[in-house]
C-alpha cells in the first residue's frame, strides 16, 4: 500500500487541514510522518522556494506530495502545473496510477476536476505503429535508436513534402491524423499512462508521442524522466515552453548530481573518430548532390544563418534531432560567424576538427588532464579552429541535416557527439575539464585512447531548472547526509527535513560487525582487502547468516573486481559449497540480460521456499533499482564501504573542483558519497511498513562516528548500543532473535497507533495551536464554520474551507 493503511475506503472522509490548506488524501489513514511532509512542503510553496525532503520509500512519499500539490491547484488556479520527474518507466506508471486514484476520490467528495495529467516516455514506449515497431522487443539503446530512426522516417517534414508529389512514399497514418487535426486536437481531462495514450492513439488514429508532446502545454501534471529537465539537448526541445509557475518534483533523487554531471558529459574514442571520418564524406556527397540538384536549400539555409540561430532551430515533423547541448540565451540570437555558414566551408571545418582530435588520440602516451581553454588554445593552434565557430558546431550541424533532409540521423551520431565537444568544451571555460587517457582501464595492454570532456560542477545542469520554476522539490528515501546536496548543487533550499518514520514494532535491525569469528577486525580498505583472513571471515558471515535467515539474503560488494575476487577465494576455501547447502547462490554481472535471468530464478527459489543468496555490486544496476521487498530480502549485507575508485582521473579532477570552489573537502565528499550508496543498498530490503529485515554493514569503518552520523534517521533510531562493533557469533545471534521476534503475529492495538484518522489530525493540529481552525470547517463553532461554509467556491463541497 503506497499510503496510509488499506485499500481506499471512500466511505470515510480525509480532507484534512495542512496550514490552512485543505487537503484531499485518498486512503482512509495518514501516517504522522506523511503530515510533516505536507507541511514542509507547503511551506516551501507558499514561500516560492526550493526544498528537500527525506522520507523512507514505503510511506508514501508519492502520494503525499501529489496530494498536496494537486490540493494547492485547487486552492490556487494561479499556480503552474506539477512536473514530476521519475527515473524509470515504471516509476512512472506509479505516480499516474496514484493520481487516478486521488482523483476519483475528489471526484466521489464533489469535487469538479478539471486536471489533465499525461506521462511522456521515448517514441520506443509510445509507438503504436506496427512496422516501427516490429522486431523491437529489448530496451537497449540500439532499440530506442532503431524505433526513432523509423519513426523519423515516416514523419520528418521533408518526407511528407516529397510524399505530395510521390504516392509511393510512406508516411505515418498516425502522425498524418494527428497532424490534420491540428489545434483541434485535444485530450479529455483525466489521467492518462502510456498505456491509456496507446489506446486513445489507436481509437483515434493520432500518434501517442506527438500527442503527449502536444498536451504538455496545457496538461496541470506532467509526468516523465529526469533527462526531460535536466539534459539540455532534450530539454530544449520537450521542455522550452513551461512557465516559471510550475512545480517541479524529483523522485528518487538521491543520485541527481551524478545524472547532472553525465548529461553534460562525453567521450570520444577512436571507434567514435572513425565514424566521424566516415560522417564527413557523406556529408561531402550529399552537400555535393545537392548543390547541383537543388540549390535553392543551401542557399536559404545560409540566408537563415545570417540571421540566427533562432530561426534555424525550427522544429517539424519528426526531425527533433541533434540539438545544442547548451548554449547561452544571448548566443541563439547571433548571427552564425561567417566561416561555418556554407555547408562546404563548415565541412571543411568538421574535417579540421576530426583531424585535430586524431592526431592527439595518435600522439597520446601518458594521461593528459586539461582545462577546456588549454584544449582551445591547442586546437586553434594546431588546426585554426577559432572558439567562436567551435560554439555553433553543434546547432550548425542540426541545421545542416535538416537541409540535407537526413531521416537516418543515428548514422550521424559520432560527429553530433564530436561538435557537442566543441560546444560546450568552448562555451564553458569553468566546470569541465578534458581528461586523455592512452589506454582502457578495462585493457591497460591495449592502447586505445579516450578523450573525455567531463562535466565538474553538478549545478550547470540544474541550475536553470532552479532559476525558471517556482518551487523545485528534491525528494528521496535515502537522501542522508541531506545537508551536503546544497552544496554541491549550488543553491538555497527553504526547507530541509529528513523525517523519520513511525513503526508498527522496531522491524529494523541495523548490525554494524568490526570482527570475524576469530576476533580480526574486518574491512574492505585497499591494505586489508587482499587480506586472506577478511575474505575468510566475510565468508563465514555470510555462511552463519544464511544459516539463520529465512528466504532471501543480499549482499552487496564494492566493486565486480573485489566480488570475483572474495568468490574465487570462498571457493578455494570451501565456503561456497557449504553456503549452498543452505540456499541457492545467484550472482549479478555486468551483463543486464543475465543479471535479469538470474534475479528471477533468485526470486523463484525463495517463493518456493528454497531460499537464496543473491551477491550484486554497489553502484550496480540491482543497487539502484531493483526492490528486494518481504521474503525476498530478509538481510542485507554490505561487504565492506562502496567508496569510489580513488585513483580515477574524473573523480580527482572533481574532487580539486569541489575544494577550490565550494571549499568541500575530499574525504567528505568521498565519505558523503560512499554513505549514501550504502544507504541505497540498505533500503532495497524495505519496501514498506509491514516489511521487516536485518541491516548488516560489515566493516570496521561503520563503528566510526562520522560514519553513523551519515546514515538517514530512519535507520540511525534503530542502531542501538548494543548493536555496534559486534563480532560475527554475536551479530548472528542478534539477528535470530530478532527474526524469531518479527514472526510473531502484529500487536493490532501497536498498529492503530502508527495510523492517523482525520480526527487525529485536527486534534494534533489543535494541540500544537488551539487557534489554528478558528473560523475554518474545523471549527467546533458551528456559527463560524456556517459562515465559512457559506462562502466556498461553487467547485468546493460545502463542509470545509480553502
Amino acid at each position: 500500500v503506497h499510503g496510509g493503511s488499506g485499500s481506499p475506503q471512500h466511505s470515510r472522509r480525509m480532507i484534512i487541514p495542512v496550514d490552512g490548506l485543505a487537503v484531499y488524501f485518498p486512503y482512509p489513514h495518514i501516517y504522522p510522518e506523511q503530515l510533516q511532509y505536507m507541511n514542509h512542503l507547503k511551506k516551501s510553496i507558499d514561500a516560492r522556494g526550493h526544498c528537500m525532503l527525506e522520507m523512507p520509500t514505503g510511506t508514501g512519499k508519492t502520494i503525499t506530495a501529489l496530494s498536496l500539490i494537486t490540493s494547492y491547484q485547487l486552492a490556487h488556479p494561479d499556480c503552474g502545473k506539477l512536473v514530476y520527474c521519475t527515473r524509470t518507466v515504471p516509476e512512472m506508471e506509479k505516480v499516474l496510477e496514484e493520481l487516478k486514484l486521488l482523483l476519483e476520490y475528489r471526484s466521489k467528495e464533489g469535487v469538479k476536476e478539471n486536471i489533465l495529467a499525461v506521462g511522456l516516455s521515448s517514441r520506443k514506449n509510445m509507438c503504436i505503429h506496427p512496422k516501427v515497431k516490429e522486431n523491437v522487443s529489448d530496451n537497449t539503446d540500439r532499440s530506442r535508436s532503431l524505433v526513432d530512426a523509423k519513426c523519423r522516417n515516416l514523419t520528418a517534414s521533408w518526407v511528407r513534402e516529397a510524399a505530395r508529389s510521390d504516392p509511393n512514399v510512406e508516411l505515418c497514418d498516425f502522425f498524418e491524423t494527428f497532424d490534420k487535426c491540428g489545434t483541434d486536437v485535444v485530450l479529455p481531462r483525466g489521467v492518462y499512462t502510456l498505456d491509456d495514450l496507446r489506446k486513445y492513439g489507436f481509437a483515434k488514429t493520432w500518434c501517442p508521442y506527438f500527442l503527449a508532446r502536444h498536451m504538455i502545454q496545457v496538461a496541470n501534471v506532467i509526468v516523465y524522466n529526469y533527462q526531460y529537465l535536466l539534459d539540455p539537448k532534450i530539454s530544449k526541445l520537450i521542455s522550452r515552453n513551461l512557465d516559471k509557475e510550475c512545480i517541479v518534483v524529483f523522485d528518487e533523487a538521491h543520485n541527481i548530481d551524478n545524472i547532472c554531471l553525465e548529461s553534460l558529459s562525453v567521450n570520444i574514442n577512436n571507434n567514435i573518430l572513425e565514424g566521424c571520418q566516415r560522417n564527413v564524406a557523406a556529408l561531402t556527397n550529399k552537400v555535393q548532390r545537392m548543390r547541383q540538384q537543388d540549390a535553392s536549400r543551401l542557399n536559404e539555409e545560409y540566408q537563415r544563418l545570417v540571421r540566427g540561430l533562432q530561426e534555424s532551430g525550427a522544429i517539424r515533423g519528426g526531425e527533433d534531432i541533434l540539438a545544442n547541448p547548451v548554449l547561452p540565451q544571448n548566443m541563439l540570437q547571433e548571427a552564425v560567424p561567417g566561416n561555418i555558414r556554407k555547408a562546404e566551408h563548415f565541412i571543411s571545418f568538421l574535417r579540421r576538427l576530426v583531424d585535430f582530435m586524431t592526431k592527439r588520440h595518435a600522439a597520446m602516451r601518458t594521461v593528459e588532464s586539461e582545462t577546456p581553454l588549454s584544449f582551445l588554445k591547442r586546437a586553434n593552434e594546431g588546426s585554426q579552429l577559432e572558439r567562436k565557430a567551435l560554439q555553433f558546431a553543434s546547432d550548425r550541424l542540426s541545421s545542416l541535416i535538416r537541409t540535407l533532409e537526413i531521416t537516418d540521423v543515428d548514422e550521424f551520431i559520432p560527429l553530433s557527439l564530436l561538435a557537442d565537444v566543441a560546444s560546450l568544451g568552448s562555451s564553458y571555460t569553468k566546470g569541465f575539464v578534458v581528461i586523455g587517457e592512452p589506454y582502457n582501464p578495462r585493457y591497460p595492454d591495449n592502447p586505445d585512447p579516450i578523450s573525455q570532456l567531463t562535466c565538474l560542477d553538478a549545478s550547470i545542469a540544474i541550475k536553470p531548472v532552479f532559476d525558471n520554476f517556482r518551487s523545485v522539490v528534491i525528494t528521496s528515501g535515502t537522501l542522508s547526509p541531506i545537508d551536503f546536496y546544497p552544496r554541491i548543487l549550488n543553491f538555497k533550499p527553504v526547507t530541509i527535513a529528513s523525517l523519520a518514520v513511525s513503526l508498527q514494532r522496531d522491524c529494523i535491525c541495523p548490525l554494524i560487525v568490526t570482527r570475524g569469528s576469530d576476533q580480526l577486525p574486518i574491512s574492505s580498505t585497499f591494505k586489508e582487502r587482499q587480506d586472506i583472513g577478511v575474505k575468510r571471515n566475510y565468508g563465514y558471515l555470510l555462511l552463519e547468516l544464511s544459516a539463520t535467515v529465512p528466504d532471501g539474503l543480499v549482499g552487496f560488494f564494492t566493486s565486480y573486481l573485489y566480488m570475483e575476487e572474495v568468490i574465487k577465494t570462498w571457493n578455494e576455501m570451501g565456503i561456497l559449497q557449504k553456503v549452498m547447502q543452505q540456499k541457492l547462490l545467484f550472482i549479478e554481472t555486468p551483463d543486464v540480460v543475465e543479471t535479469s535471468l538470474a534475479l528471477d530464478n533468485y526470486k523463484r527459489a525463495c517463493d518456493c521456499g528454497r531460499g537464496a543468496v543473491f551477491l550484486s555490486v554497489a553502484r550496480g544496476k540491482v543497487a539502484e533499482g531493483i526492490d528486494f521487498d518481504r521474503h525476498y530480502g530478509r538481510c542485507v549485507v554490505l561487504f565492506g564501504v562502496p567508496y569510489q575508485y580513488t585513483e580515477s582521473r574524473i573523480l580527482k579532477a572533481r574532487l580539486e573542483y569541489l575544494l577550490e570552489n565550494f571549499q568541500i573537502q575530499e574525504s567528505d565528499f568521498l565519505s558523503f558519497d560512499a554513505m549514501r550508496q550504502a544507504t541505497q543498498c540498505l533500503g532495497r530490503v524495505m519496501r514498506s511498513k509491514s516489511d521487516y529485515g536485518v541491516m548488516v554493514l560489515a566493516d570496521r569503518r561503520y563503528a566510526h562516528n562520522d560514519k553513523r552520523k551519515k546514515l538517514p534517521e530512519w535507520i540511525g533510531k534503530f542502531l542501538r548500543p548494543g548493536y555496534v562493533n559486534l563480532s560475527t557469533e554475536t551479530a548472528v545471534d542478534t539477528a535470530q532473535s530478532f527474526l524469531r521476534k518479527m514472526s510473531q503475529p502484529i500487536d493490532t492495538d501497536l498498529a492503530s497507533a502508527a495510523l492517523w484518522s482525520a480526527e487525529d489530525v485536527i486534534a494534533a493540529v489543535k494541540r500544537e495551536n488551539p487557534n489554528a481552525l478558528l473560523g475554518t470547517r474545523w471549527d467546533s463553532d458551528p456559527n463560524k464554520r456556517q459562515k465559512v461554509e457559506s462562502s466556498q467556491p461553487s467547485n468546493v463541497p460545502a463542509g470545509f474551507t480553502l
